[in-house]
């Protein structure tokens, strides 16, 4: 793996460990101001990794998949971040603090399908973000040789999300069934 490839591990791993600390300082040591500052320094992570990998281009190397895989993190990480921290928030206040009213839900059938839907809809700007990162990056370097992996992260995540379309209408052609009821008639 090369020196981007590292940054870019050594990012989604500091992005779950300061939502952690975030959750922890925020509900077991009651530190409010603290935690919500935490989950504040997410979208630095992403700035860091930009910049060193906009910094590794401009400084003339030739892009790999591991530089338009940051710009995926990234597109993902603006798209989803809130959306991922609630998802943990939710589970760290029911399962670690038992403070929560109620068990995280769990949808079936149509409100499953209509979830994912907004979670495709969600992948679609994450796509875009990217996509806008990848292009600029494509047009500063402006030299084909230097930057045709960045065009193939582009098709390959195209292709994705055409993946992720025919996932989602499946799900409303094929609604997701409650495990261990018998729904046949």
């Amino acid at each position: 793996m090369n020196f981007i490839g590292w940054i870019i591990v050594a990012c989604e791993i500091s992005f779950w460990i300061v939502i952690l600390l975030g959750l922890i300082v925020r509900y077991l040591f009651n530190l409010k101001k603290l935690g919500l500052v935490l989950f504040a320094l997410t979208p630095l992570i992403d700035l860091v990794l930009i910049v060193i990998t906009s910094v590794d281009l401009y400084m003339g190397a030739t892009a790999t998949v591991a530089h338009g895989i940051a710009a995926v993190y990234i597109g993902v990480s603006l798209a989803f971040g809130k959306s991922m921290i609630q998802w943990m928030d939710e589970r760290f206040r029911y399962y670690i603090t038992k403070t929560a009213a109620a068990k995280p839900v769990k949808r079936y059938g149509i409100p499953f399908a209509k979830h994912y839907a907004n979670g495709f809809i969600r992948h679609i700007v994450s796509f875009l973000i990217g996509s806008a990162i990848l292009a600029i990056m494509i047009y500063f370097i402006d030299n084909p040789s230097r930057t045709e992996a960045l065009y193939g992260v582009i098709k390959v995540w195209a292709l994705v999300i055409a993946i992720d379309l025919c996932i989602t209408a499946s799900y409303f052609i094929w609604p997701k069934k409650e495990k261990g009821i018998n729904h046949s008639l």
